[in-house]
């Protein structure tokens, strides 16, 4: 499956949930990252996640697609980090 997730956490937390998310998905923009990942290694990364979070506190929304192809992706301004393959 295809995912887009979004985190808002704390200052203190902010360097162990990039990492994690580096881990499974592309780093689009800040909080931002997309990719795809199976649905066992999806629950691990947000089981990995609840051990971070403050769940009083933080938040990580995550948005899922069957493929890529289904969404449209238009970026207006500095893309930050490119998820294109270069061959």
């Amino acid at each position: 499956m295809y995912v887009i997730a979004v985190y808002d956490v704390g200052e203190k937390r902010v360097a162990k949930m990039l990492k994690l998310m580096r881990r499974y998905l592309n780093w689009i923009q800040n909080s931002v990252f997309e990719g795809e990942i199976t649905e066992v290694k999806l629950k691990k990364l947000i089981y990995e996640a609840r051990q971070i979070m403050n769940e009083q506190e933080d938040s990580l929304i995550i948005f899922k697609s069957r493929e890529h192809r289904w969404l449209d992706k238009e970026i207006i301004g500095l893309e930050r980090a490119s998820t294109q393959n270069i061959l």
